[in-house]
């Protein structure tokens, strides 16, 4: 229960890879966070693999600025919820305050899109790379990688390590 008293909002949408969604959802919660989901839309959304996670709130609902950390799960849902100008404002203004910013595969490309990876040292699924690339940061291929706020990890093999890496950011140890 570490983690008491933190408020993390995972940011869902359609097509998001279910392991990289569901197994920080559970840790964070496990360990004493208020998890909360947003989207383009509320209710039920499925994964990739038929898992289902309810969407709690639309992103005009909630100030992206007062939670302490956000989790971007990969799949697909990064690339759809790229074409939300209200998605890629939430997470440019939580950004912002330099709080823990955690994106795991495909995150990468919700977060270039919102202008965040110029000048960044990132990792995140290879098939990203070019395009990681072209919007201006350093690409690795690492487990976990750190660059200021930002945490980037590459696949759901990585998740212990990018659930442990977010859980020492948000103690501030990290």
């Amino acid at each position: 229960m570490d983690l008491e008293g933190k408020r993390v909002v995972v940011v869902i949408g359609k097509g998001f890879q279910d392991q990289e969604a569901t197994v920080p959802i559970d840790f964070l919660a496990r360990e004493g966070a208020e998890v909360v989901t947003v989207g383009p839309y509320t209710g039920d959304i499925e994964g990739i693999h038929g898992t289902v996670i309810k969407v709690d709130h639309v992103f005009a609902d909630l100030d992206a600025t007062a939670f302490d950390a956000m989790v971007v799960p990969g799949g697909r849902s990064p690339a759809y919820l790229r074409e939300f100008k209200e998605a890629r404002d939430f997470v440019a203004s939580f950004a912002a305050t330099g709080k823990p910013l955690a994106a795991i595969c495909h995150g990468g490309q919700l977060l270039a899109a919102a202008g965040l990876v110029e000048g960044l040292t990132m990792t995140g699924y290879p098939k990203i790379r070019e395009e990681m690339l072209e919007a201006g940061a350093d690409f690795v291929d690492r487990e976990v990688v750190v660059d200021r706020n930002v945490i980037t990890s590459r696949v759901p093999d990585d998740l212990p390590a990018f659930n442990a890496t977010l859980k020492e950011k948000l103690l501030g140890r990290a």
